[in-house]
């Protein structure tokens, strides 16, 4: 199916914001009204639709009504991007739900990440929908004092622009620190930033290819369903998600599985290169672990493997536009995305 690219945002645009999975936005209202303050500050107008601060125990609503929400973001024509609050678990509860004809035919802005992953996948496979895979509203929008300048730098860059996004510089500094929003120490002060290192290269060497992946976690939900991409000449990202408790990255042995589970399906078969994005909550003897086990699981494959990306749990992020030629290159230290993943003036 030939990739269609949504128009870009412009200034005094309605945004969506939308919640396909988790209810946290009931929870913690406060985020949502910061990314609203946040986008209105930037000339921008949002929509909010009936389940985007609902609570259902751990999904905002039932399926079908996140669904219906879904379409009717995609439906409505004074809506120009759809930004989801938040990720979760069940996204994929929605795809049965959604008519991804109408969806093609409405092409619009998607943004999120993590479980959302699950919902990228589902419009690349069945729509031919660039999406993109970046920031939501209550994480990285609802930051306090204001959004990170890097997150929002490289999301304008990706959805507000038809200029080529180029090249993708590491950040000056990052942080995974959890503020409780419960209490809403989130509001006494900015998380804590500390030096990054920038890119490293698990495995040498140069790619072009597509770029397509997500949340690992999340894309690994829909294998063996429709929904699952073909791999062949992709690049593929992945990042880590937190896991059962929040003060920790999802458990090496889990994602070690992930890997092993590509393998043996034949992505590895297929793909031009990788990069793997900054491991959430991972101390530096888990990451060293990590990296090992990345190259165990790749072992007889040449193909460049690019780690420590802003991508993904940890803060700031990137937006990367799925289906969307992408280089890699060791040699001079680049990660580049050669196109944009919207069109217009």
């Amino acid at each position: 199916m030939k990739l269609i690219k949504p128009p870009r945002l412009e200034k005094g645009d309605i945004i969506a914001f939308i919640s396909p999975s988790s209810g946290l936005g009931h929870l913690f209202p406060h985020r949502l009204d910061r990314a609203i303050d946040f986008f209105k500050s930037e000339g921008y107008k949002i929509k909010e639709f009936r389940t985007t601060r609902m609570n259902n125990g751990y999904e905002s609503a039932s399926a079908k009504e996140r669904a219906r929400d879904i379409m009717g973001a995609f439906l409505d024509k004074k809506v120009k991007a759809i930004v989801c609050t938040i990720g979760g678990e069940v996204a994929n509860q929605t795809l049965e739900y959604l008519n991804f004809k109408v969806i093609r035919n409405n092409p619009k802005i998607f943004c999120g990440y993590s479980d959302i992953s699950v919902l990228h996948y589902a419009f690349y496979t069945q729509s031919g929908l660039v999406t993109f895979y970046g920031p939501a509203a209550m994480t990285q929008l609802g930051e306090y004092p204001i959004p990170l300048k890097y997150t929002t730098n490289y999301f304008y860059k990706a959805v507000a622009s038809s200029e080529p996004i180029g090249a993708i510089e590491p950040s000056d500094e990052w942080t995974d620190e959890l503020l409780d929003w419960s209490k809403k120490l989130d509001l006494k002060r900015p998380r804590k930033l500390k030096k990054n290192v920038g890119y490293e290269w698990l495995r040498e060497g140069s790619a072009t290819g597509k770029i397509i992946g997500g949340c690992i976690s999340s894309i690994m939900h829909l294998k063996g369903t429709r929904y699952w991409p073909g791999h062949k000449r992709k690049i593929l990202f992945w990042e880590i998600p937190e896991g059962q408790d929040f003060t920790a990255g999802e458990p090496l042995s889990t994602v070690d599985s992930y890997l092993a589970d590509l393998r043996l399906m034949g992505v590895f078969d297929q793909i031009s290169g990788m990069i793997v994005g900054r491991p959430f909550r991972y101390d530096q003897n888990e990451t060293l672990k990590l990296k090992n086990k990345i190259k165990e699981r790749t072992d007889g494959y040449n193909f460049p493997i690019l780690f420590g990306v802003d991508i993904g749990h940890s803060d700031p992020q990137i937006t990367v536009p799925l289906g969307i030629e992408t280089v890699i290159n060791s040699k001079d230290n680049t990660f580049r995305i050669n196109k944009s993943g919207v069109f217009g003036k």
